[in-house]
């Protein structure tokens, strides 16, 4: 069977959800693979939204955290201020097993950038900010999703919004971060990058079919170690038609 480069993201995504535990949705590709990971491996995987919808589960993609086919099944509603709250609650217990953010910039270590590019004072761009990725950055373990160009893949990123390891081992420690949470998976259209256990450097772990370590290393703008990556697994069939028949029935093109 086809499927196209956002298919293949979304069932990426959806191999990062497990059955059982705790997630942080935003709008987008993350919203779609976790939809796809309820209505396949995940059925009793939890999905909390920033909007204060807690544990819905969506039979068609939603437009967005506030869209109301959220609420189909959902456990509540909540004031935002209560999300937030709940964040800073289980978080740091280590009771959400990861957010899903993304970033208009990434550097070695899984920092991101959706504040401004150039100088914070008079950059070129300036982007929408934090919103509530800073926190969940922070208290959580994060799957990013990004957009793979060297442009985007930096030595540095020119402002941090939401910290990863920072500058390496001890990093996130020395700036009063817990440790043990940071960036695990960045997901792009091209394969599964993760981070060294030791030297919280990102590296490439996956390859999708019909694409190459070296198109990879070619899009990345630093130095990536690909020797580790293995091919992925394509789609099965049964998420290829839970994405093209159900979820996706208004999105069939390529992002």
């Amino acid at each position: 069977m086809k499927w196209t480069s956002r298919q293949m993201m979304a069932v990426a995504l959806a191999r990062q959800v497990e059955d059982g535990k705790i997630y942080i949705i935003g709008t987008g590709l993350p919203l779609l693979g976790a939809a796809l990971a309820k209505n396949t491996h995940a059925p009793k995987a939890t999905l909390i939204f920033e909007s204060g919808i807690m544990d819905g589960s969506p039979k068609t993609l939603p437009f967005s955290v506030a869209d109301i086919r959220l609420n189909h099944q959902a456990s509540a509603l909540l004031p935002q201020y209560r999300y937030f709250g709940l964040l800073a609650l289980l978080g740091p217990a280590g009771r959400i097993a990861a957010g899903f953010l993304g970033g208009a910039q990434i550097d070695p270590y899984g920092n991101l950038n959706s504040t401004a590019i150039g100088p914070y004072a008079k950059p070129k761009n300036r982007f929408s900010g934090s919103g509530g990725a800073n926190g969940i950055a922070t208290y959580c373990d994060t799957i990013i999703t990004m957009k793979h160009e060297a442009r985007r893949f930096a030595p540095q990123v020119d402002y941090i919004t939401s910290p990863g390891w920072l500058n390496g081992p001890g990093g996130r420690e020395k700036a009063g971060l817990d440790g043990r949470r940071g960036p695990r998976a960045v997901i792009t259209e091209l394969g599964i990058l993760r981070f060294g256990e030791e030297d919280k450097r990102m590296y490439l772990a996956e390859y999708f079919p019909g694409i190459t370590p070296d198109q990879i290393a070619h899009n990345t703008g630093f130095e990536l170690d690909t020797s580790r990556a293995v091919e992925s697994a394509p789609p099965s069939p049964e998420a290829l038609e839970i994405l093209t028949h159900r979820l996706e029935t208004t999105t069939h093109g390529e992002e």
